[in-house]
Formats: structure tokens, C-alpha cells, sequence
């Protein structure tokens, strides 16, 4: 009796799962909307425009994060990155107390969940997250009768695979269209022409994937999304939050079966102007098979029973990518694009090692130094200003910042405003220093860490560093996030008000929080006296040791080396002798940051930097490991 009852179950289990979609993922990488569904007349990719002819192709589609692990983190966790502290690259930190990540809200529904390529979350992932998340992951072993989510993830068109050796270019350089942001030279229409070839070979793929979807009878259960994971691999594309990194194809198929699941706007060979970004497709997919999103989850459903009204702002943003800091917040409404800097005194070009392994940047890097750029072609290389506002509908490649245009002052206070409120609405740990955030962390989530942390006060002392006309005063503030600030601020300004600070910041050098020590260096170590410069470089070789703290913190103090340059000449035994690695408590790949920084500083430089036991050749592992 008890066996005919679990049969009678598992019989009532997946005759009720057949009657719920199939959902398919077709992703692939660092890809803007270069389709020729999307209009470009150099794309090559029919099975992508023949699926944006059966099915709806959306026009802003925004990545939220400009590279690809805080994207996915978004992704996973239906959550802002930042909100979860999770935006710096490949910081991998604990998920909050409670959450959940959305496969494991699909299996508990009974889907069979795969996933065959990449996982690089910045959150700790839950043993047992994908039913198989492996390069053999395949809807095809799931029970008799069980629906299925699967993502199969292409990754040909990555940034890496622009500077492929041995490849014979298919697209003609010579009819690729060189941003005007960029120089045009024979190096960058190579690597324009290889990424569209790269893209052809995407769509390859992809039409291969609908194929045997289609010869497995299940083309008709089975609604099919594709999209890319961020802008294309390109440099001023990936890394950076504007439109040209964050916009990305986005197509979704949904068979006649599924209509009633379909966006309220879906069309056949239709497009939608409505906003969607990454932080909305957890909600989106448990919307589909007739599942409530959790309150954390901070998107909104674009389809499904629990379709959501469209928002008016898509938000963007970046943190540390890889060995380098740079804390910005974008927004845009479709049209317009709105940046906010907070590290205004870093350009958008700092030295990523591995952006600098591909030609097109190095070359564009050399004609800069060389002075043979114009305006436009120079802004990647020099100081960003604070605020940045686009009109893509006459500057579609963002290079005319109207921020400070008297006629476009409306239009920059709703965005600043609506920015601002986001940030807060959505408890933003971006403004707290990633070394200070693991070091008060210690192993836990730091959405529980910072549970009662300021955060807008903290936000309201990183916008007024950060504005160059304004006076930090809050140096001796209880909260060290906010000290932090008050220490950048000076330095954001200038010579000026480094001189008008410098008691403030000489005591902020025996700061109990190291990443406050390490901004009052920095501002010190640029526009003090010799003296001053003297102690300050001082504070940041022993923040730079990643034995005194954690790799966090020593890579904030290796960035502000490396920012002060031939002033730091003298020290070069000193950095020869510092750790190439973070301890093995440190989360993630933070661990081998300081290796960079101190492989470029050793070139700038000129000191021997030879790896450490078991570390190997440094340029390897870094393609290995991207």
C-alpha cells in the first residue's frame, strides 16, 4: 500500500511539472547589441535575427554591471550586487542570513536546473545550487516529464577571444565602425573586425542549440531567452557603466503554448522599450512558472503571473574590476544616461592588466602618452569629472558630457536625485571600503554586518568628497567610512585643500581603520611637503603588506602607490620585498590583486618581481583564470 501511495505521488508531481514551461538561457559574452536584428549592418547572425523574428526583441536592456561576475551576482541572487557588498570582482562573500539564490526557489518548484558554463558568483554559492553545473550539463538527463531551466553559456565572443592568436579575420576591417571615442588605427579595426567575427561564431552556436531543442519535440514547451552578459569586450565598452558597457541584446521567445506568460507588450517579431536589466530575470523566471519572488529580491518581472509595472530608471554600477578601484553609479531612462564618479581623480582607463593585454588598448594607451589623441579620443586617459549626463539620442557613443549645461540642469537634478535615492532604497555597501568591509565582516555576509551601518550618511559624505567645489569636514567622525570620505575629498580637490587639511589628515595617518589611513596617504603623498609625502608613503608600505591585514587592504594601499609614481622611486626594495598574495582566510581571487599591482609597479618602476613559490608565470594564470 505504502508503495502504490509514492508512486500515486510521483506520478501526481510530474504530470502537474509537464504542464509548467521548459525555460532555456542561450547566453553569451561581452556583446553590446551588435545584431543584425538590432540594425548593424556589420553583424553577421541569422539565427539570432531569425529567433528576434519569432519572438520579442527588447531595445533597453541594461547589464547592470559593465563585467561579467557582478552581472551573474546580480543575476543569481536577484539582487543589486552592491546591496549584497558582492560588486567587487570575484569577491566572493557570504549570501545574506535567510536568502536564497533563485535555482534553488526553481528545484524546491521542481524544476530540473543546469547551468554548463561559468558560475563565477561574488557570493558563496549553496551546495547543491544546480541540479549539474558542469560542461555535461544538459536539460536532456532530468526525470521523465520534468520541466527544466538551463542555461548553456557561450563564451567565444569574450573579450579574451578578441586577441585570439591564429585567427583569419572574416569581417573586412575596413568596414567596421570606429567609435569616435577610440583612435582609428589598424589594431582596433582588428580587434572590432575579430569580435564580429567572434559574434558569428555565438550565433552559430545559439542556432545549433534551437536546433536540437527543436529535434527533441520541445521547441513548442520551452520559452527561450538571449542575451549577453554585458557590452562588448572592448575597451571604454567592458568595465565602464555607461550605455556602451551595460546595454546588451536581449531577446525572448515565447511558443503560442506560453503566450498567456508572455510580456503584456510581447509581439511576434515585436521590440519593447520598456527597461529591463539583469536584477529583474530572477523574478522573471520565477514569475513564469507561477512562483512569488521573496521580499529581498530587489528586480521586477517582465513577464509571468506576477508581471510587475516597468520601471522609469535602469541603474548601473562598478567596483573594483580585478586588481583596480573605481566607485561609480549610472542611471538612464532610455535616453539619457546619467554617471555619477565617486574616484573622479582616476580616469576611466586605469591600468587593468588584463585590459592591457589586448592591442587595441595598448595602442590607444601609447598615442595618448604620445600626444597624437584628440579631445574626445583623450577622455578615457585623464580625470573623470563628477558628474556625466548623455543624450543618446543625438551622442549614441556618449561623448558629450552635458552635466554642467545650464539648459540640461533639470535633467541632471532628476537623475541625481532618483540615483540618490536608489543607492538608498536599495542599502548600497558600495561606499564602504572593501578593506574595511571584510575586516569588520569577518566571515559573515555583509548585508548582516552592516545591518545597522548609515548608510546615507555614508552616502551623503561620499557625495560631497567626491563634489569638486565642496569642503569635507568630518575627519573626526565615529563612523570610519565616513572618515574615509572626509580623507578622499582633499584629494578629489586638489593641492589646495590637501594644504587647508593637513592636521586633519596627518592624524588620520594613526587612524585605527587602515583604508583611512590609506585615502589620507594618498592625498598626502600627492600634494604634501616632502616631509609629509615621506610619512604617508611610510603608511602605505605597511597597509601594503597583506600579512597586517587582508589582500583588500593592501591592494587600496598598492593602488595609491602605484598613483603616486616616481615618488615612491626610492622604496623599490621595500615593494620588492612586500607579499605578492593576500592571506588564505581572504575570500575569493582578491588574494592574488596585490601580484598585479605590484607586477605593474615593478615595470613602472624598475625592480625585480619575481613570483613567489607556486605562483608561477603571473601573465599565464591571469589568462587562465579570466
Amino acid at each position: 500500500m505504502r508503495s502504490l501511495l509514492l508512486l500515486a505521488a510521483f506520478i501526481s508531481l510530474h504530470a502537474s511539472a509537464a504542464d509548467r514551461p521548459n525555460i532555456l538561457w542561450l547566453t553569451f559574452e561581452d556583446s553590446s547589441p551588435h545584431l543584425g536584428c538590432y540594425g548593424d549592418a556589420n553583424a553577421n547572425t541569422p539565427n539570432l535575427d531569425a529567433l528576434a523574428k519569432r519572438g520579442l526583441r527588447y531595445t533597453h536592456a541594461w547589464s547592470n554591471a559593465p563585467v561579467c561576475a557582478p552581472a551573474r551576482t546580480t543575476i543569481i541572487a536577484g539582487r543589486y550586487a552592491p546591496s549584497n557588498g558582492a560588486e567587487h570582482m570575484r569577491s566572493e562573500v557570504p549570501m545574506p542570513t535567510g536568502h536564497k539564490m533563485y535555482p534553488e526557489l526553481l528545484r524546491a518548484a521542481g524544476y530540473y536546473c543546469t547551468n554548463n558554463n561559468k558560475t563565477d558568483y561574488n557570493l558563496t554559492s549553496p551546495k547543491g545550487l544546480w541540479d549539474d553545473t558542469s560542461a555535461n550539463a544538459h536539460y536532456r538527463r532530468r526525470a521523465a516529464g520534468q520541466p527544466f531551466f538551463a542555461i548553456f553559456n557561450d563564451t567565444k565572443s569574450h573579450e579574451s577571444q578578441i586577441r585570439a592568436p591564429g585567427h583569419t579575420l572574416i569581417h573586412d576591417p575596413a568596414k567596421v565602425i570606429v567609435p569616435p571615442y577610440m583612435p582609428d588605427t589598424p589594431e582596433v579595426r582588428h580587434d572590432w573586425a575579430q569580435h564580429f567575427d567572434n559574434v558569428t561564431s555565438v550565433d552559430t552556436k545559439i542556432g545549433k542549440m534551437l536546433a536540437e531543442l527543436e529535434a527533441a519535440g520541445l521547441a513548442d514547451d520551452t520559452i527561450v531567452f538571449s542575451y549577453a552578459d554585458h557590452g562588448t569586450g572592448m575597451p571604454r565598452s567592458k568595465r565602464c557603466p555607461l550605455n556602451s558597457g551595460l546595454q546588451v541584446p536581449f531577446i525572448v521567445h515565447f511558443p503560442a503554448k506560453w503566450k498567456h506568460l508572455a510580456p503584456k507588450d510581447y509581439t511576434v517579431g515585436g521590440t519593447s522599450d520598456r527597461l529591463i536589466a539583469f536584477v529583474d530575470l530572477a523574478q522573471t523566471a520565477l514569475s513564469i512558472i507561477g512562483v512569488e519572488s521573496p521580499d529581498y529580491m530587489q528586480g521586477r518581472a517582465f513577464a509571468g503571473k506576477f508581471e510587475a509595472p516597468a520601471r522609469e530608471f535602469n541603474f548601473g554600477f562598478r567596483g573594483r574590476m580585478d586588481e583596480r578601484y573605481d566607485t561609480i553609479r549610472s542611471a538612464t531612462d532610455g535616453r539619457y544616461v546619467y554617471v555619477r564618479n565617486f574616484t573622479p581623480q582616476q580616469p576611466w582607463g586605469q591600468h587593468v592588466a588584463y585590459m592591457f593585454d589586448q592591442a587595441s588598448t595598448r595602442v590607444w594607451h601609447q598615442m595618448f602618452l604620445d600626444g597624437k589623441l584628440n579631445e574626445v579620443q583623450s577622455a578615457f586617459w585623464k580625470p573623470k569629472a563628477s558628474e556625466e549626463l548623455y543624450d543618446l539620442s543625438s551622442d549614441p557613443y556618449e561623448t558629450l558630457n552635458l552635466a554642467a549645461k545650464p539648459e540640461h540642469a533639470a535633467t541632471r537634478e532628476r537623475f541625481a536625485k532618483a540615483l540618490h535615492q536608489h543607492i538608498v532604497n536599495t542599502r548600497d555597501l558600495g561606499f564602504i571600503p572593501e578593506g574595511l568591509r571584510l575586516a569588520e565582516a569577518k566571515g559573515k555576509s555583509p548585508v548582516d554586518a552592516f545591518a545597522d551601518a548609515p548608510l546615507e550618511e555614508i552616502l551623503a559624505a561620499a557625495e560631497l568628497a567626491t563634489e569638486r567645489t565642496a569642503n569635507t569636514n568630518a575627519h573626526a567622525a565615529p563612523q570610519p567610512a565616513i572618515r574615509y570620505w572626509a580623507a578622499t575629498g582633499p584629494l578629489v580637490r586638489g593641492s589646495e585643500a590637501v594644504t587647508a587639511a593637513r592636521e586633519p589628515l596627518l592624524a588620520a595617518l594613526q587612524d585605527s581603520t587602515p583604508s583611512v589611513r590609506t585615502a589620507a596617504a594618498e592625498a598626502l603623498g600627492t600634494y604634501g611637503s616632502a616631509a609629509d609625502q615621506a610619512a604617508a608613503i611610510d603608511v602605505l608600505l605597511a597597509n601594503a603588506n597583506a600579512k597586517n591585514g587582508n589582500a583588500a587592504i593592501a591592494t587600496e594601499a598598492l593602488n595609491a602607490l602605484d598613483h603616486l609614481g616616481s615618488k615612491v622611486a626610492a622604496k623599490k626594495d621595500a615593494l620588492a620585498a612586500l607579499p605578492r598574495q593576500g592571506p588564505t582566510s581572504d575570500p575569493g581571487r582578491i588574494r592574488e590583486y596585490p601580484s598585479r599591482l605590484l607586477e605593474q609597479l615593478s615595470t613602472s618602476l624598475g625592480f625585480p618581481n619575481p613570483p613567489q613559490p607556486g605562483q608561477g608565470d603571473k601573465k599565464k594564470q591571469r589568462k587562465a583564470k579570466q
